[in-house]
């Protein structure tokens, strides 16, 4: 797996988090919200989306319900918990100190590479 596979999937979480944040959601209505906010960046599949749904229930993150959809079709529909709000937030802040300090040290050995050219 690739370095920015594993960015990926270790900010899955968060992702998920985000999204359910605003409204009730769905899975497919979840992939295709995360694929408009990212402008077609984070793509995500069915495969990668459900079992982590599943783990963020499990953790108390998110809750779901069954209700029928359009079409008399039934639907699990998910939503952020107060735990999943607060998760998301510290979440959110851990990640912001990562890139903040990833782009920190990039930027200080491209001004040392500079120097040395």
């Amino acid at each position: 797996m690739s370095q920015l596979q594993q960015l990926r999937k270790g900010s899955t979480p968060l992702l998920i988090l985000s999204i359910v944040a605003t409204e009730k959601m769905y899975g497919y209505q979840i992939m295709r919200e995360l694929e408009r906010r990212s402008e077609g960046y984070f793509s995500m599949t069915a495969a990668l989306l459900y079992p982590a749904l599943h783990q963020l229930e499990t953790d108390g993150l998110v809750e779901s319900e069954w209700q029928d959809g359009q079409g008399k079709r039934r639907r699990k529909y998910y939503t952020i918990t107060s735990k999943g709000r607060k998760a998301m937030v510290e979440s959110q802040s851990e990640w912001q100190a990562f890139l903040t300090n990833l782009f920190n040290t990039l930027q200080s050995s491209a001004k040392f590479q500079e120097r040395k050219a």
